[in-house]
């Protein structure tokens, strides 16, 4: 059974070590492992983490099969937000499945969690960015309703690429 668990600052070090190791998993076959290093020392390093975890605009959600953590979501509302989408909208920022548990329905369970989220802030939409390249992932996201309405340049280290930006209406 799967169990859907908000995180705290308590959890830190385990969201540091499965950000780290699902990124990795994810983007190491395709990007130069110098820009690799450089995003991950930049974006799941400690301080930054519990930033983010302090950000009443924000949360984390850990995913637990087996009693192990299996993956993790990070979700932002309002100026939290990586873009500014607006005060309705509701950014499904991560999701991320360790490589032993994807085909389990952890991916689908953290999806649903951040649908929950949104609908409980009252957000009329709800969008992410995706990598052009991510296949996986952008053909789970289309699965689930979501649509390309745009772009922007996401940076691994100092390598721009492309993240695409998908939304989903929520309600009309």
């Amino acid at each position: 059974m799967i169990t859907i668990k908000a995180c705290t600052l308590e959890d830190v070090d385990m969201l540091r070590d499965i950000s780290i190791e699902t990124f990795t998993e994810t983007f190491e076959a395709e990007n130069d492992p110098a820009h690799l290093k450089a995003y991950l020392e930049r974006a799941y390093n400690v301080p930054q983490l519990r930033t983010e975890l302090s950000n009443p605009d924000s949360k984390f959600f850990f995913a637990t099969l087996n009693g192990e953590v299996a993956g993790y979501l990070k979700v932002n509302a309002n100026n939290a937000q990586t873009e500014a989408m607006g005060e309705e909208a509701f950014e499904l920022e991560r999701i991320y499945v360790r490589r032993t548990f994807q085909g389990s329905g952890v991916g689908k369970a953290l999806y649903e969690q951040a649908v929950q989220c949104a609908n409980e802030w009252e957000k009329r939409e709800i969008w992410l960015g995706v990598w052009e390249h991510n296949e996986k992932a952008l053909t789970f996201y289309r699965k689930q309703g979501f649509v390309q309405t745009g772009a922007h340049t996401f940076y691994m280290g100092d390598d721009a690429q492309v993240d695409l930006i998908m939304a989903k209406p929520l309600r009309p």
